[in-house]
């Protein structure tokens, strides 16, 4: 189903770098919004991007795409065309937060300088001006839906208009709290996982199969069983300590070991085409010792017996001993990776995590699990306890049950109304162009009127 511009822009407005590698090839102008031009290349980045967010694409896909590029350069137009201004601090500001997450993500400075082949004065200079124009762009969306708001009147108007036989059904949802204990690993353990990757290299070196010891021995189960190949793919959709090694290697070439969040890699380089490479590697893990496992496990036993009785609540027990940082500041409280909020829906679940989903489907409200063992996507295992906080019934969305959640899609439905009316009164003033090979896409708006006034 076609997303809203309104969602869909806004991701697009907050990505940073993804369609700045260097290298990206330029192919032509597919279209001019006033002052600013789309490239046939954006529109191809924004593809991959999507493709690797796990959409899955249509017939339609690069025309929706196309459209919110549109509606990006419209609002950048508009931006200059009104005086929307943001000052120099804004930009430093945004510029330095995303630098700084990303040496976060690859642990420093150098390996940032590394990975852009630049310095880091030389990488603020080239993101400097999409910055501007990003924070421009959503400065402008803003002063278009930025005050909007539903009264309870409206909320229930728009609730009234759903037809009886198409309200939503309403999954069992649940409310989760974690506290995790994960064993550190040891310098033996790395040292360990690093030597058994030194030695399959050099087996591959003295003349054995990179794919047969790949299957035979490599721990990245998406991999292992395709002899290690990885597919083609472009920058940004590998962990940048995977992309600085293979984007650097030549054909038919073998790396040194490396060391990543999921262990320790080495990859051969099978093949180039512009900027996208296809690799195969071999993943070894540093694994934790079933001894230290078994210690988390009984240890989290005993926190379960204190919270059992009365002398912790949960919450302070999450803060005072959970290795999880992300809910640990929340009293444990878990977050749905796929929604951002902390209500998960009961059938998404077991999409998600299946061990976690029959771990608790059997709980009720308010209960403790007994330490569960898991392994995160990154091969780290750990114990855990669950506590299902709150638990909904099945139902036919309804305004008492149901009301914040039927409130949103009100006020997203009247925000998009804003924008629908917002490009349609803009467009209608503003110098566009579209290629030819895009006039035929289904767009929601007219937006070359030329080409348009010919079909």
């Amino acid at each position: 189903m076609r997303k809203s511009l309104f969602t869909l822009v806004l991701t697009a407005l907050t990505t940073f770098g993804y369609a700045q590698e260097k290298g990206q090839p330029v192919d032509k102008v597919i279209a001019v919004v006033g002052g600013s031009i789309t490239l046939q290349s954006e529109l191809e980045t924004q593809y991959l991007q999507m493709l690797s967010s796990g959409y899955e694409p249509n017939d339609d896909s690069r025309c929706i795409l196309f459209e919110e590029l549109l509606y990006g350069n419209l609002l950048l137009h508009r931006a200059k065309v009104d005086s929307v201004e943001v000052s120099d601090g804004e930009v430093e500001s945004e510029l330095t937060r995303r630098l700084e997450y990303f040496i976060g993500q690859l642990g420093s400075k150098e390996k940032l300088e590394e990975y852009y082949e630049k310095s880091l004065l030389e990488i603020k200079d080239e993101f400097r001006e999409l910055i501007k124009e990003q924070l421009l762009s959503q400065r402008m969306q803003e002063s278009i839906t930025g005050d909007t708001k539903v009264t309870p009147a409206e909320t229930r108007i728009y609730f009234n208009k759903i037809p009886k036989d198409s309200l939503p059904f309403i999954n069992t949802e649940i409310e989760l709290g974690r506290i995790m204990k994960r064993p550190e690993v040891t310098k033996a353990q790395k040292a360990s996982a690093r030597a058994k990757s030194d030695e399959l290299r050099q087996r591959i070196r003295d003349g054995e199969s990179f794919r047969a010891l790949a299957i035979l021995y490599s721990e990245d189960p998406g991999s292992s069983k395709n002899g290690g190949d990885l597919g083609f793919f472009e920058r940004g959709q590998m962990v940048p300590e995977f992309d600085a090694i293979a984007f650097r290697l030549k054909e038919d070439s073998v790396s040194e070991v490396f060391e990543t969040s999921y262990g320790f890699h080495f990859m051969e380089m099978m093949e180039r085409r512009g900027e996208q490479i296809n690799v195969r590697h071999i993943l070894v893990r540093a694994k934790t010792s079933e001894e230290d496992l078994e210690k988390a496990s009984i240890f989290l036993d005993s926190i379960h017996g204190l919270i059992e009785e009365g002398k912790m609540t949960f919450a302070m027990a999450a803060e005072k001993f959970s290795d999880d940082e992300e809910s640990k500041a929340n009293g444990g409280t878990m977050f749905n990776p796929m929604t951002g909020a902390t209500e998960f829906d009961m059938e998404q679940l077991g999409s998600i995590d299946q061990r976690l989903f029959l771990t608790i489907e059997n709980m009720e409200a308010g209960e403790i699990s007994k330490a569960v063992k898991a392994q995160s996507p990154d091969g780290k295992e750990s114990y855990n306890l669950f506590f299902l906080k709150s638990q909904t019934e099945p139902h036919v969305a309804n305004m008492q049950d149901d009301y914040q959640r039927i409130q949103q899609a009100a006020l997203a439905q009247k925000k998009n109304q804003q924008i629908e009316n917002w490009i349609n009164e803009k467009a209608a003033k503003t110098y566009i162009r579209i290629d030819e090979d895009y006039t035929d896409c289904p767009f929601s708006h007219s937006w070359d009127k030329k080409n348009q006034a010919q079909k």
